[in-house]
């Protein structure tokens, strides 16, 4: 039997789950356990054991959860990652990978969504924002990310996959309303278009391995990282404006 338990990653849920799972309670033939918590104030994956096969997060990705991308884009990264593990399994090249949430910060390329934001909200110009605007998404600082990734270079195991989450996961509604406040600008700079085809509807990852075992957390809060990222492309206009043209 599976169950399914609401509150799960809360103070008294997790408990109950962690002692069903034990086999301190009369949960006899209790093969797994769905895990269902919004995760507010009181609630944390780290609770639970995440490494415990028996459980199950509905929403989140962990590394052992099997790839399922919806659009050739997100294949062919999944592929990439498909070759370098079977190199480590096949011929025991040291192979370490990581999969990231979505990042930003300064030198990105213009045609990504927070960069093209605010280069075009800092022109004047109008944003697209697709669907509904509640395709959720976590945001990761890319200096943060280089900290995970030096951090499973030098101590992570051979083999394995991390995860890096920014541990801030907005709607592009919520991004969009951010970015229109660093650039001083108003909904009337928002124009709603269709959704494009394969939109995922959420990212969520569970980086609570790397975490775990190699004590990462994410040291740039969000606030502050995408406000010196406005700054950032406001004072580098050289930079970004050839490039704007050429995405």
């Amino acid at each position: 039997m599976n169950l399914l338990v609401t509150g799960a990653a809360g103070f008294i849920g997790s408990a109950y789950v962690r002692m069903l799972l034990e086999g301190e309670l009369s949960g006899a033939g209790v093969r797994g356990v769905t895990v269902l918590d919004k995760l507010t104030y009181a609630g944390s994956r780290e609770n639970l054991d995440l490494s415990d096969r028996r459980l199950r997060f509905p929403g989140w990705s962990t590394e052992a959860d099997p790839l399922d991308p919806n659009s050739p884009y997100a294949a062919s990264k999944a592929s990439s990652d498909l070759i370098a593990l079977a190199y480590f399994r096949t011929h025991g090249l040291d192979v370490r990978v990581t999969r990231c949430s979505n990042n930003y910060g300064p030198w990105q390329f213009p045609e990504k969504v927070i960069p093209l934001f605010i280069t075009r909200l800092l022109d004047g110009g109008r944003v697209p924002l697709y669907g509904d605007g509640l395709n959720v998404r976590d945001w990761l600082h890319v200096t943060d990310h280089c900290r995970a990734v030096e951090l499973v270079r030098t101590g992570g195991r051979a083999g394995e996959v991390y995860n890096v989450d920014g541990g801030v996961e907005l709607t592009n509604r919520e991004l969009t309303e951010r970015l229109l406040a660093a650039c001083g600008k108003g909904w009337d700079s928002v124009e709603f278009v269709p959704d494009r085809k394969g939109h995922d509807r959420r990212y969520a990852l569970d980086g609570g391995k790397l975490r775990r075992e190699l004590g990462y957390r994410p040291v740039t809060g969000f606030e502050r990282g995408l406000a010196g990222t406005v700054d950032w492309y406001r004072d580098n206009r050289a930079w970004w404006e050839p490039r704007r043209v050429a995405a």
